[in-house]
């Protein structure tokens, strides 16, 4: 077994580990992903490689647990950028991924903002198998109905159910099966949301591809989009999960911003 340099960081507790490959070209299988992120073993919900710098941005390469690759994870992006930040000493760093470019300016002491993009409503961009209105959709799950879900892209689908009611469904049972919902070709990540008043909401979020995660930073920007659009929330909103809360405004020319903590840097040696 080869032995590789890597970092584990993460965002109130949502972590990562995350592997520089600018100037070495390091492969790890599916099935090598699959094993590493097993909690038995080093665990995380997501693993980032960081590509060669092209023009002023940084690709990222982004896998969940399950070996499968990704578009989006904010607060992955958080990570790296902060990483980046320490490295290149600045303040600003434009992060890649496959379908976005992400600004990201250190903010404060371990505080990262992340400028994540306008969010997607429509049935072929979330994407969605079938023409509904994605602002009100109804799932029959375990003889259950689930209903005004709201569905949106943020780099990756989200739905969003609103209201206490829903924390009393175990997130575990329910949270796979909505995934893997055929309305969702691509699977979806899925959200609970609590709105505590105008400016504060708390959640509880599956995660396509990772399961039940401490927080996400994509979940956070797409409940704030939705209780925004529904009129229950400001366009500055604080959702709170277990380990804190990450600050998202949605402004009037639809950018969503997020702004929140990171980790210290924990380098570590991987073995593949």
């Amino acid at each position: 077994m080869a032995a590789i340099n890597a970092y584990r960081m993460d965002g109130l507790g949502n972590d990562f580990i995350i592997i520089d490959r600018r100037e070495n070209s390091i492969e790890i299988k599916k099935n090598k992903i699959i094993e590493l992120g097993n909690r038995a073993n080093i665990g995380f919900d997501q693993i980032i490689f960081i590509e060669k710098q092209k023009e002023d941005s940084y690709p990222i390469t982004i896998y969940n647990s399950d070996g499968g690759e990704v578009s989006a994870c904010g607060n992955g992006a958080r990570c790296v950028a902060y990483l980046l930040s320490e490295s290149l000493n600045t303040k600003k760093i434009q992060i890649k991924t496959n379908n976005r470019l992400l600004n990201a300016k250190i903010v404060g002491d371990f505080q990262v903002e992340l400028e994540m993009g306008k969010p997607l409503f429509g049935s072929e961009e979330i994407p969605l198998s079938k023409k509904i209105d994605p602002r009100n959709v109804v799932l029959n799950i375990n003889n259950q109905t689930f209903s005004e879900g709201f569905c949106l892209n943020v780099g990756n689908p989200h739905i969003i159910f609103f209201g206490k009611d829903y924390f009393k469904h175990d997130l575990k049972v329910i949270g796979p099966k909505i995934e893997s919902h055929g309305l969702f070709p691509e699977k979806t990540n899925v959200t609970f949301a609590d709105v505590i008043d105008k400016n504060n909401i708390k959640v509880s979020v599956w995660e396509r591809g990772s399961g039940l995660t401490k927080a996400c930073g994509t979940a956070a920007c797409a409940t704030a989009v939705a209780s925004f659009s529904k009129n229950l929330t400001e366009r500055e909103v604080y959702i709170a999960f277990d380990q804190g809360s990450l600050k998202i405004e949605y402004d009037s020319n639809k950018n969503i911003f997020m702004t929140g903590p990171v980790s210290k840097i924990k380098k570590m040696d991987i073995s593949i």
